[in-house]
């Protein structure tokens, strides 16, 4: 059968090291279980860090990495077993704690009897280049310590997105992606009909372009298109998303590539007229630069039923 973890490879790392670590843990307990010591893999850190002084429970958090009440459960039950004190340090708001006799001597136990036979093993097992692998988690704690998972994930974990030119084969797409939001909302009126059913001779062959938005993994997902209604003058118009791309910004990717595109085309102005209903997308044009205009609206709000919003780009 498959080992769906292993397969995954680096998406499930965090399950594959766990997997990983709980049967080192597990083969480490047994391993100090045959030595009588009484102690558990897990509370070696902190037995070994306070070997080497008196520590507070804070510094002892921070020489192992974990948090000061695990750390303190954890010492509360070396206390029990007799292995870790505490007492007042110069500071008497603060206590230190410090290995008993027996833990000095369980710490004896387990780098003469543990240690040595663990760390041959980990050798074999890592053919040598147990340095290289200690190298490479250092360079993943460090990596997590500068930035967590989850600040990678928002930067790095949406899909791809591309802006793709028009092409014949794509005119479906122009089609369907708008005529599905369209319909939702309101009704396809005849000018709508005239373009999404014949986008090059109404939107290419006059000047004007089209573009589309692709997610890596999940296709052309959104559409937009720059028609020319006079000599310079451009309305940027068609422009839709797949319900499938919510949470992408494609739409504020496809309409920045637009803006730009405009840009380049010299348009003057740049326009677009909407109806209130679409309040997000009235957000985002907002957003990137759009502005309410009433001159627009009077020379141009008349070409669609629904027009009652109408707004200029600076370009």
């Amino acid at each position: 059968m498959t080992d769906v973890v292993a397969r995954l490879g680096g998406i499930l790392l965090g399950s594959r090291m766990k997997r990983l670590a709980e049967r080192l843990q597990g083969d480490a307990a047994r391993i100090i279980e045959d030595t009588g010591l009484g102690i558990q893999p897990s509370q070696v850190p902190l037995l070994t860090a306070l070997d080497d002084g008196d520590m507070t429970v804070g510094q002892l958090a921070d020489a192992v990495g974990s948090s000061q009440p695990g750390v303190t459960r954890a010492i509360g039950q070396l206390a029990e077993l007799g292995l870790v004190e505490a007492r007042s340090g110069a500071d008497l708001r603060q206590r230190l704690l410090s290995l008993t006799p027996a833990g000095k001597s369980a710490m004896a136990r387990v780098k003469l009897q543990v240690w040595p036979g663990i760390g041959r093993a980990v050798d074999e097992m890592c053919e040598g280049h147990t340095a290289e692998l200690l190298q490479h988690i250092a360079r993943i704690e460090m990596a997590l310590s500068e930035s967590s998972m989850v600040e990678r994930h928002a930067r790095l974990g949406q899909p791809r997105l591309t802006v793709r030119e028009f092409s014949d084969q794509l005119a479906p797409e122009f089609h369907d992606i708008n005529a599905e939001w369209i319909e939702a909302m309101f009704r396809l009126e005849p000018t709508d009909r005239e373009v999404l059913e014949h986008p090059r001779a109404r939107i290419l062959d006059p000047g004007g372009t089209i573009l589309f938005v692709e997610a890596e993994g999940l296709g052309i997902v959104g559409t937009c298109a720059l028609q020319k209604t006079g000599e310079h003058s451009f309305e940027l118009t068609k422009m839709g998303v797949r319900s499938s791309a919510r949470g992408l910004k494609a739409g504020e990717f496809l309409l920045g590539a637009m803006i730009t595109r405009a840009r380049e085309m010299g348009a003057d102005p740049l326009y677009l007229l909407t109806n209130r209903k679409c309040e997000a997308a009235i957000h985002l044009y907002e957003k990137l630069g759009f502005r309410h205009d009433a001159g627009i609206m009077e020379r141009y709000g008349a070409r669609y039923e629904r027009c009652n919003v109408a707004m200029i780009h600076p370009l």
